[in-house]
């Protein structure tokens, strides 16, 4: 049982720290450590749980580039998601939807990362970042996964690092905070999960908070580079931890 704590605390400093400097990212990282040791209902709750302590930190301590009139769409969207997502998690194929995942993002992203220019998309306006907000918010209610895809799309919309810090930060905290309350409502948290929670939040306090000031200094193309890498390696660990138990079957 002491090995499982420490799985838990270790995961919980790590994506703390990248969560704190790139502003997504806790579930994903996270679940490379949990998903080897954790059910995946609780690695989930964890998730989502560690994700939003961690946008609260953020919130306080890194504020750039807010702008409601861009946010709008994202939330919305995002709030029509999480249900869904909610819905989905006890029905879902959750290791086929970690190789599903884990793929897309170790093929896309690497291209963008060795593209001389990264493509921008101009079209679809406010309604498609809306269906990208609604597409963050199911996989926030699956398991924690809210800023992947729009941060995916926040790059190739081209907007600069604080704006995208913006819309992810905030996005993210709105939809994690409707997220944890759906899972407290429907009783998908459980008391026997509360003294996991009591290791994650103080686990991953410090490393947030030095991830969040690292942020500052980092410029737009690094910036880029580091979330590219980030989503890249979070898709290799995906989808090593779903396909031995897919083929296994």
């Amino acid at each position: 049982m002491e090995s499982i704590y420490f799985i838990v605390a270790l995961g919980a400093v790590v994506a703390g720290f990248v969560q704190g400097l790139s502003g997504f990212a806790f579930g994903l990282v996270a679940m490379s450590f949990w998903a080897w040791a954790l059910e995946p209902r609780l690695a989930a709750v964890l998730a989502v749980f560690g994700a939003l302590t961690g946008q609260v930190i953020a919130a306080v301590s890194v504020r750039r580039g807010f702008d409601v009139q861009r946010l709008l769409p994202f939330v919305l969207g995002g709030l029509a998601g999480v249900p869904m997502g909610v819905w989905l998690l006890p029905r879902l194929d959750v290791d086929a939807f970690k190789a599903v995942l884990g793929g897309l993002l170790i093929v896309w992203c690497p291209a963008m990362l060795m593209a001389k220019r990264l493509p921008r998309i101009r079209f679809g306006g406010r309604l498609a970042d809306g269906a990208v907000g609604l597409a963050g918010g199911v996989m926030g209610g699956i398991g924690g996964f809210t800023g992947t895809l729009p941060t995916l799309w926040c790059t190739l919309r081209g907007f600069d690092k604080d704006a995208q810090r913006a819309v992810i930060q905030n996005f993210n905290l709105s939809m994690l905070a409707v997220t944890m309350a759906t899972y407290v409502a429907t009783g998908i948290v459980t008391r026997e999960m509360l003294p996991m929670f009591a290791i994650v939040a103080p686990a991953m306090l410090v490393p947030t908070l030095l991830g969040a000031r690292l942020y500052v200094g980092i410029s737009e193309a690094r910036f880029r580079q580091l979330v590219l890498g980030l989503l890249t390696v979070s898709g290799v660990v995906l989808l090593a931890a779903a396909l031995p138990r897919l083929l296994t079957r």
